[in-house]
């Protein structure tokens, strides 16, 4: 017969507390922590995959506006200008070579659009093409020169949609487009005949015979791979006169509808907010600044420089230099202004 509860009662009274088993609590206790360990890492290890998974789709949420934007191309422009004054600041032809390349490096960097060039001194005459251009005599010293490397100075062997070429002097076939020399293997022929000579734009066929001894294209216009494909397509360089014409000779025919002039004297980079633009301007000084290109344009009746620009700005306050040459002022300022033009547009 089983006992009562009252009678077990009794006998364990009797009989005492039992003994702890320490080595079984710290087992039991080894074991808890054990599993708590586990626990707390699993919920790490959740925690992070969570984590991953969200960084990765917020990274493939960025490409595919990424590859949006490049689908649907840049809309946009930018242009510089500056004097041509600022090559008499280099000391010998290889040094104003090199200067040339450094200022080409900052535009193709910052995937500058358009150059223009001005003349300072405001004489309103058509000198400069010749000056500027003298039987090639400028380039001899283009050996000196780092790359460009812009996405339109292609490999032989690299594929792309889009290639520079410039039409050789070969005959063709009647009804037959002219044949291109575009830096490949294979000589392109084009849908239409063009001068021998000229430089042109290219879009290659997709569907190539690659058994075929030239491959076909067609010309297009040289911003087709900047409005249509997002691609820096290098930029073009204009002659002005003076500053005035790098106004009123504007390349666009909208013109340019945002300006920004550059001085020591103007407003800092920091507060300024871009309005949206479809092409912008942006003006350098040379040693004497804007002043001096203002005070000698007959065709401006203005004295102060910031009348003539939307924004007139100190892209690089505080500076610790009493100058800063036109070469690194392109630099400092595309710098300041990447992040409010893209913000812009």
């Amino acid at each position: 017969m089983d006992e009562s509860p009252l009678l077990k009662k009794q006998k364990l009274a009797e009989k005492g507390p039992e003994k702890v088993d320490w080595k079984k609590w710290k087992a039991e206790r080894k074991e808890k922590t054990k599993k708590l360990k586990e626990a707390t890492f699993l919920k790490t290890l959740e925690k992070q995959k969570r984590k991953q998974k969200e960084e990765e789709e917020e990274e493939r949420k960025k490409q595919l506006q990424e590859e949006e934007i490049k689908r649907r191309g840049r809309p946009y422009t930018v242009s510089i200008a500056l004097p041509g004054s600022v090559l008499d600041n280099a000391q010998s032809p290889e040094l104003r070579t090199y200067l040339a390349g450094q200022i080409a490096r900052a535009c193709a960097v910052f995937c500058v659009d358009e150059v223009v060039v001005f003349d300072e001194q405001g004489d309103d005459t058509k000198y400069l093409r010749k000056s500027f251009f003298p039987k090639h005599q400028d380039l001899q010293f283009a050996g000196l020169l780092n790359p460009l490397d812009s996405p339109h100075h292609m490999r032989m062997d690299e594929e792309s949609e889009f290639r520079e070429g410039v039409v050789l002097d070969r005959p063709c076939k009647p009804g037959k487009g002219s044949f291109v020399n575009c830096g490949m293997r294979k000589e392109v022929q084009i849908d239409r005949q063009l001068q021998a000579g000229l430089r042109v734009t290219v879009r290659l066929d997709k569907s190539q015979n690659p058994e075929s001894r030239v491959q076909k294209g067609r010309v297009v216009a040289p911003h087709v791979p900047r409005t249509e494909s997002g691609h820096y397509w290098g930029y073009s360089v204009r002659l002005a006169s003076c500053l005035s014409k790098v106004f009123t000779e504007c390349s666009f025919k909208e013109g340019y509808d945002l300006t920004i002039g550059t001085s020591e004297r103007g407003s800092r980079v920091d507060s300024v907010t871009l309005s949206p633009f479809k092409h912008a301007l942006i003006v350098f000084g040379g040693l004497q600044g804007l002043e001096a290109s203002l005070d000698t344009d007959q065709n401006l009746d203005v004295t102060d420089p910031s009348m003539l620009f939307d924004h007139y700005l100190n892209t690089c306050p505080n500076q610790g230099s009493r100058t800063i040459r036109t070469e690194e002022a392109i630099l400092i300022t595309l710098s300041a202004l990447r992040q409010k033009i893209e913000t812009a547009v």
